[in-house]
Protein backbone atom coordinates (compact mmCIF):
# COMPACT_ATOMS: atom_id res chain seq x y z
CA UNK A 1 0.00 0.00 0.00
CA UNK A 2 1.21 3.51 -0.82
CA UNK A 3 2.25 5.41 2.36
CA UNK A 4 -0.22 8.20 1.55
CA UNK A 5 -3.15 5.81 1.05
CA UNK A 6 -4.60 6.35 4.56
CA UNK A 7 -4.63 10.12 4.03
CA UNK A 8 -6.15 9.79 0.56
CA UNK A 9 -8.80 7.40 1.88
CA UNK A 10 -9.74 9.73 4.73
CA UNK A 11 -9.90 12.73 2.39
CA UNK A 12 -12.07 11.04 -0.25
CA UNK A 13 -14.41 9.36 2.21
CA UNK A 14 -14.98 12.68 3.94
CA UNK A 15 -15.15 14.85 0.82
CA UNK A 16 -17.68 12.67 -0.99
CA UNK A 17 -20.22 13.30 1.77
CA UNK A 18 -20.12 17.08 1.44
CA UNK A 19 -18.87 17.69 -2.11
CA UNK A 20 -19.32 14.63 -4.34
CA UNK A 21 -18.38 16.52 -7.52
CA UNK A 22 -14.88 17.55 -6.37
CA UNK A 23 -14.43 14.15 -4.69
CA UNK A 24 -15.27 12.39 -7.96
CA UNK A 25 -12.80 14.59 -9.83
CA UNK A 26 -10.06 13.85 -7.29
CA UNK A 27 -10.77 10.11 -7.44
CA UNK A 28 -10.68 10.23 -11.24
CA UNK A 29 -7.25 11.87 -11.26
CA UNK A 30 -5.94 9.10 -9.02
CA UNK A 31 -7.65 6.36 -11.03
CA UNK A 32 -6.12 7.39 -14.38
CA UNK A 33 -2.52 7.79 -13.21
CA UNK A 34 -0.16 5.01 -14.36
CA UNK A 35 1.92 3.32 -11.67
CA UNK A 36 5.22 4.68 -12.95
CA UNK A 37 6.59 4.95 -16.49
CA UNK A 38 7.94 1.74 -17.99
CA UNK A 39 11.26 1.87 -19.82
CA UNK A 40 12.17 -0.26 -22.84
CA UNK A 41 13.96 -3.51 -22.05
CA UNK A 42 17.22 -4.46 -23.81
CA UNK A 43 15.55 -7.17 -25.89
CA UNK A 44 12.94 -4.69 -27.14
CA UNK A 45 15.30 -2.03 -28.43
CA UNK A 46 16.29 -3.60 -31.74
CA UNK A 47 12.75 -3.91 -33.15
CA UNK A 48 11.76 -0.49 -31.81
CA UNK A 49 14.78 1.08 -33.50
CA UNK A 50 13.42 -0.07 -36.89
CA UNK A 51 9.99 1.53 -36.40
CA UNK A 52 8.85 4.66 -38.14
CA UNK A 53 8.10 6.96 -35.22
CA UNK A 54 5.21 9.35 -35.67
CA UNK A 55 2.87 11.59 -33.71
CA UNK A 56 -0.84 12.10 -33.43
CA UNK A 57 -2.84 14.60 -31.44
CA UNK A 58 -5.87 13.84 -29.34
CA UNK A 59 -7.64 16.60 -27.38
CA UNK A 60 -4.99 18.27 -25.28
CA UNK A 61 -2.36 15.54 -25.65
CA UNK A 62 0.33 14.25 -28.00
CA UNK A 63 0.78 10.54 -28.64
CA UNK A 64 3.88 8.78 -29.97
CA UNK A 65 3.11 6.14 -32.62
CA UNK A 66 5.14 3.37 -34.25
CA UNK A 67 4.74 1.64 -37.60
CA UNK A 68 6.61 -1.06 -39.47
CA UNK A 69 6.31 -2.60 -42.91
CA UNK A 70 4.91 -1.30 -46.17
CA UNK A 71 1.46 -0.43 -44.84
CA UNK A 72 -0.32 -3.47 -46.25
CA UNK A 73 -2.17 -5.79 -43.84
CA UNK A 74 -1.89 -3.55 -40.75
CA UNK A 75 -2.09 -5.15 -37.31
CA UNK A 76 -2.68 -2.93 -34.29
CA UNK A 77 -0.75 -3.69 -31.08
CA UNK A 78 -2.22 -2.19 -27.89
CA UNK A 79 -0.25 -2.15 -24.64
CA UNK A 80 -1.67 -2.41 -21.14
CA UNK A 81 -1.72 -0.06 -18.19
CA UNK A 82 1.61 1.29 -16.88
CA UNK A 83 3.22 -0.35 -19.92
CA UNK A 84 4.42 0.71 -23.37
CA UNK A 85 4.37 -0.33 -27.03
CA UNK A 86 7.79 -1.97 -26.85
CA UNK A 87 6.41 -4.71 -24.58
CA UNK A 88 4.65 -6.06 -27.69
CA UNK A 89 7.84 -5.95 -29.73
CA UNK A 90 8.04 -9.72 -30.13
CA UNK A 91 4.66 -9.67 -31.90
CA UNK A 92 5.74 -6.76 -34.10
CA UNK A 93 8.87 -8.62 -35.15
CA UNK A 94 7.05 -11.89 -35.90
CA UNK A 95 4.23 -10.21 -37.81
CA UNK A 96 6.66 -8.11 -39.82
CA UNK A 97 8.51 -11.27 -40.85
CA UNK A 98 5.24 -12.65 -42.24
CA UNK A 99 4.58 -9.58 -44.37
CA UNK A 100 2.23 -7.71 -42.05
CA UNK A 101 2.53 -4.06 -41.02
CA UNK A 102 2.41 -3.69 -37.23
CA UNK A 103 1.16 -0.41 -35.76
CA UNK A 104 1.52 0.61 -32.10
CA UNK A 105 1.45 3.60 -29.77
CA UNK A 106 2.40 4.78 -26.31
CA UNK A 107 -0.69 6.09 -24.53
CA UNK A 108 -0.40 9.49 -22.78
CA UNK A 109 1.66 9.12 -19.62
CA UNK A 110 3.13 5.85 -20.94
CA UNK A 111 6.37 5.04 -22.72
CA UNK A 112 7.69 7.98 -24.74
CA UNK A 113 4.40 9.89 -24.88
CA UNK A 114 4.21 13.00 -22.69
CA UNK A 115 1.67 13.52 -19.98
CA UNK A 116 0.91 11.97 -16.63
CA UNK A 117 -2.35 10.10 -17.18
CA UNK A 118 -4.67 8.44 -19.67
CA UNK A 119 -8.03 6.70 -19.73
CA UNK A 120 -10.17 4.31 -21.74
CA UNK A 121 -11.78 7.09 -23.77
CA UNK A 122 -8.37 8.40 -24.83
CA UNK A 123 -7.31 4.88 -25.82
CA UNK A 124 -10.45 4.65 -27.96
CA UNK A 125 -9.68 7.96 -29.65
CA UNK A 126 -6.10 6.90 -30.39
CA UNK A 127 -7.29 3.63 -31.91
CA UNK A 128 -9.84 5.52 -33.99
CA UNK A 129 -7.17 7.89 -35.32
CA UNK A 130 -4.86 4.99 -36.18
CA UNK A 131 -7.73 3.22 -37.92
CA UNK A 132 -8.38 6.34 -39.99
CA UNK A 133 -4.68 6.56 -40.82
CA UNK A 134 -3.98 2.90 -41.64
CA UNK A 135 -7.37 1.49 -42.66
CA UNK A 136 -9.09 -1.65 -41.43
CA UNK A 137 -6.83 -3.85 -39.32
CA UNK A 138 -6.15 -7.44 -40.23
CA UNK A 139 -6.01 -7.98 -36.48
CA UNK A 140 -5.75 -6.29 -33.12
CA UNK A 141 -3.39 -7.79 -30.54
CA UNK A 142 -3.88 -6.33 -27.06
CA UNK A 143 -2.60 -6.91 -23.54
CA UNK A 144 -4.34 -6.47 -20.18
CA UNK A 145 -6.17 -3.10 -20.00
CA UNK A 146 -5.46 -2.78 -23.71
CA UNK A 147 -7.95 -5.61 -24.30
CA UNK A 148 -10.74 -3.71 -22.55
CA UNK A 149 -9.90 -0.46 -24.34
CA UNK A 150 -9.55 -2.10 -27.77
CA UNK A 151 -12.90 -3.86 -27.54
CA UNK A 152 -14.47 -0.54 -26.56
CA UNK A 153 -13.04 0.99 -29.75
CA UNK A 154 -14.01 -2.00 -31.91
CA UNK A 155 -17.62 -1.58 -30.86
CA UNK A 156 -17.47 2.06 -31.93
CA UNK A 157 -16.63 1.85 -35.61
CA UNK A 158 -13.07 0.51 -35.68
CA UNK A 159 -12.87 -2.64 -37.81
CA UNK A 160 -10.58 -5.66 -37.48
CA UNK A 161 -10.71 -9.18 -38.94
CA UNK A 162 -9.26 -10.92 -35.86
CA UNK A 163 -8.78 -10.13 -32.20
CA UNK A 164 -6.13 -11.48 -29.81
CA UNK A 165 -6.18 -10.74 -26.09
CA UNK A 166 -3.38 -11.54 -23.64
CA UNK A 167 -3.90 -11.46 -19.87
CA UNK A 168 -7.17 -9.69 -20.56
CA UNK A 169 -9.01 -7.29 -18.34
CA UNK A 170 -12.57 -8.16 -19.32
CA UNK A 171 -14.49 -6.00 -16.87
CA UNK A 172 -14.24 -2.31 -16.10
CA UNK A 173 -15.92 -3.08 -12.79
CA UNK A 174 -12.91 -5.29 -11.98
CA UNK A 175 -10.75 -2.16 -12.24
CA UNK A 176 -12.98 0.12 -10.18
CA UNK A 177 -13.42 -2.55 -7.52
CA UNK A 178 -9.65 -2.98 -7.33
CA UNK A 179 -9.23 0.79 -7.02
CA UNK A 180 -11.81 0.90 -4.24
CA UNK A 181 -10.22 -1.98 -2.34
CA UNK A 182 -6.64 -0.71 -2.68
CA UNK A 183 -7.54 2.66 -1.23
CA UNK A 184 -10.29 1.43 1.08
CA UNK A 185 -12.69 4.11 -0.12
CA UNK A 186 -16.45 4.17 0.24
CA UNK A 187 -18.73 2.96 -2.57
CA UNK A 188 -19.92 6.57 -2.82
CA UNK A 189 -16.46 7.55 -4.05
CA UNK A 190 -16.79 5.11 -6.95
CA UNK A 191 -20.24 6.52 -7.76
CA UNK A 192 -18.78 10.04 -7.72
CA UNK A 193 -15.98 8.86 -10.02
CA UNK A 194 -18.56 7.43 -12.41
CA UNK A 195 -20.57 10.66 -12.35
CA UNK A 196 -17.44 12.65 -13.18
CA UNK A 197 -16.63 10.41 -16.17
CA UNK A 198 -20.18 10.54 -17.52
CA UNK A 199 -20.62 14.30 -17.04
CA UNK A 200 -17.16 15.57 -17.89
CA UNK A 201 -15.42 12.97 -20.04
CA UNK A 202 -18.29 11.76 -22.20
CA UNK A 203 -21.25 14.12 -21.75
CA UNK A 204 -22.63 13.29 -25.21
CA UNK A 205 -22.60 9.51 -24.70
CA UNK A 206 -25.42 8.44 -22.38
CA UNK A 207 -24.72 5.11 -20.70
CA UNK A 208 -21.04 5.16 -21.64
CA UNK A 209 -20.04 3.63 -18.29
CA UNK A 210 -21.87 0.40 -19.16
CA UNK A 211 -20.22 0.31 -22.59
CA UNK A 212 -16.77 0.14 -21.00
CA UNK A 213 -17.48 -3.49 -20.11
CA UNK A 214 -15.75 -5.78 -22.60
CA UNK A 215 -18.71 -8.16 -22.78
CA UNK A 216 -21.13 -5.40 -23.73
CA UNK A 217 -22.84 -6.11 -27.08
CA UNK A 218 -20.28 -8.76 -28.11
CA UNK A 219 -22.13 -9.46 -31.35
CA UNK A 220 -20.98 -6.08 -32.67
CA UNK A 221 -17.38 -7.31 -32.85
CA UNK A 222 -18.15 -10.02 -35.40
CA UNK A 223 -14.56 -11.31 -35.50
CA UNK A 224 -12.84 -14.48 -34.26
CA UNK A 225 -11.26 -14.06 -30.83
CA UNK A 226 -8.17 -15.82 -29.45
CA UNK A 227 -7.30 -15.32 -25.79
CA UNK A 228 -4.23 -16.31 -23.79
CA UNK A 229 -4.23 -16.17 -20.01
CA UNK A 230 -1.78 -17.65 -17.55
CA UNK A 231 -3.17 -19.62 -14.62
CA UNK A 232 -0.61 -17.86 -12.37
CA UNK A 233 -1.38 -14.33 -13.55
CA UNK A 234 -0.92 -12.11 -10.49
CA UNK A 235 -2.62 -9.06 -12.02
CA UNK A 236 -5.77 -10.31 -13.70
CA UNK A 237 -7.29 -13.74 -12.95
CA UNK A 238 -8.15 -16.10 -15.84
CA UNK A 239 -11.81 -15.52 -14.99
CA UNK A 240 -11.47 -12.19 -16.79
CA UNK A 241 -10.72 -13.98 -20.08
CA UNK A 242 -13.40 -16.58 -19.41
CA UNK A 243 -15.87 -13.72 -19.16
CA UNK A 244 -15.00 -12.85 -22.75
CA UNK A 245 -15.24 -16.46 -23.91
CA UNK A 246 -18.76 -16.66 -22.50
CA UNK A 247 -19.69 -13.38 -24.17
CA UNK A 248 -18.31 -14.22 -27.61
CA UNK A 249 -19.33 -17.87 -27.64
CA UNK A 250 -18.27 -19.96 -30.62
CA UNK A 251 -16.14 -17.14 -32.02
CA UNK A 252 -13.75 -17.29 -29.04
CA UNK A 253 -11.01 -19.65 -27.88
CA UNK A 254 -9.02 -19.44 -24.65
CA UNK A 255 -5.54 -20.94 -24.22
CA UNK A 256 -4.53 -21.24 -20.57
CA UNK A 257 -0.75 -21.14 -20.10
CA UNK A 258 1.40 -22.13 -17.13
CA UNK A 259 4.31 -20.31 -15.53
CA UNK A 260 4.20 -17.15 -17.66
CA UNK A 261 2.36 -14.77 -15.35
CA UNK A 262 0.99 -11.44 -16.54
CA UNK A 263 4.10 -10.14 -18.31
CA UNK A 264 6.26 -13.04 -19.51
CA UNK A 265 3.35 -14.18 -21.66
CA UNK A 266 4.27 -11.32 -24.03
CA UNK A 267 7.70 -12.83 -24.67
CA UNK A 268 6.82 -16.50 -24.86
CA UNK A 269 7.77 -17.91 -28.28
CA UNK A 270 4.84 -20.34 -28.34
CA UNK A 271 2.32 -17.61 -27.55
CA UNK A 272 3.82 -15.32 -30.19
CA UNK A 273 3.84 -18.11 -32.78
CA UNK A 274 0.25 -19.13 -32.02
CA UNK A 275 -0.86 -15.52 -32.29
CA UNK A 276 0.77 -15.11 -35.68
CA UNK A 277 -0.74 -18.36 -36.94
CA UNK A 278 -4.19 -17.22 -35.80
CA UNK A 279 -3.78 -13.84 -37.51
CA UNK A 280 -2.63 -15.46 -40.76
CA UNK A 281 -5.05 -18.42 -40.76
CA UNK A 282 -7.54 -18.51 -43.65
CA UNK A 283 -10.50 -19.46 -41.46
CA UNK A 284 -11.62 -19.20 -37.84
CA UNK A 285 -10.27 -21.82 -35.45
CA UNK A 286 -12.38 -24.04 -33.17
CA UNK A 287 -13.80 -22.48 -30.06
CA UNK A 288 -13.44 -23.52 -26.43
CA UNK A 289 -10.63 -23.64 -23.91
CA UNK A 290 -7.46 -25.65 -23.68
CA UNK A 291 -4.36 -25.74 -21.47
CA UNK A 292 -1.07 -25.11 -23.20
CA UNK A 293 1.50 -27.89 -22.97
CA UNK A 294 4.62 -27.37 -20.93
Amino acid sequence: MHPLAPLVRAFLNTAVRVAPGPAGRAAFHLFVRPLGRARPKPDERAIMATARVGRLRIPGKDVVTYAWGDGRRPVLLVHGWSSRASRLGAFAEALLARGYSPVAFDAPGHGDSPGRASNIIEYREIVRRLHARHGDFDAVVAHSFGVLASLFALRDGVRAKRFVGLGAVGSFTFLTTGFQQRLGVDERVVRALRDHVERRLAPDEPGVWHRFEADHEPESLGAPVLLFHDEEDDMTPPSQSRLLVRAHGDRARLVVTRGLGHRRILKDPDVVAATVEFVTAPAAEPSGERVAAG
